[in-house]
């Protein structure tokens, strides 16, 4: 594909471009990708890539907003079972590809709106609904939260979620039981009052 104006861009080439672009910063970081890159490895013209994409930040955001880093788990019938759920498969095993290119870019983020986008898009948003799925499930149960408290859980989760990013290792089953049950579950109701396992 050229970089013909008016002329329809390749789907096909847009899902290489992105590909090579998770591969870079999954691989190499942030601070390794540039158009050079990009359209050697994807065997094509730099003005593909600036049709579709004004900057690295517009494109690192368009690869990151599609990724599922955080999955909404079965109905486990309590609300520890589905604070587990959604934490214990992400938190136990190494970093991915797509956690390890959003790891190459939380330290940019922090001076760069596009690469904040990507993120909340990526992480930030998908975690806070799956905090209200949880909510909504416990409220069915009988088990009701108030919001404000899974605003809470949400924001601390978000605060675990982005220090995994920086950890040599993931965390073993028994220390996210740990974390789930003296950190996160005490969160959600006031003190002294017992949560339903």
């Amino acid at each position: 594909m050229s970089g013909t104006p008016g002329r329809p861009l390749s789907a096909e080439l847009s899902e290489q471009l992105l590909a090579v672009a998770v591969d870079i910063l999954a691989d190499e970081g942030w601070g390794r990708l540039n158009s050079d890159r990009i359209a050697a490895r994807a065997r094509a013209g730099k003005a593909g890539i600036y049709r579709r994409w004004p900057s690295m930040s517009a494109l690192a955001r368009a690869a990151v907003s599609r990724f599922d880093l955080v999955v909404v788990p079965e109905d486990a019938g309590s609300l520890r079972g589905d604070l587990l759920g959604l934490i214990t498969d992400r938190w136990t095993q190494p970093l991915d590809r797509q956690e390890r290119a959003v790891a190459s870019l939380v330290g940019a983020a922090r001076h760069d709106e596009e690469l904040r986008a990507g993120l909340d898009e990526a992480l930030v948003q998908p975690l806070a609904a799956a905090v209200q799925t949880l909510g909504e499930r416990a409220q069915q149960r009988g088990e009701p939260v108030r919001l404000e408290r899974l605003r809470l859980l949400a924001s601390v989760l978000e605060a675990f979620w982005w220090q995994r990013y920086r950890m040599a290792e993931p965390l073993t089953p028994d220390q996210v039981e740990f974390v789930a049950d003296e950190v996160l579950l005490p969160l959600l109701r006031p003190v002294g009052e017992t949560v339903a396992v």
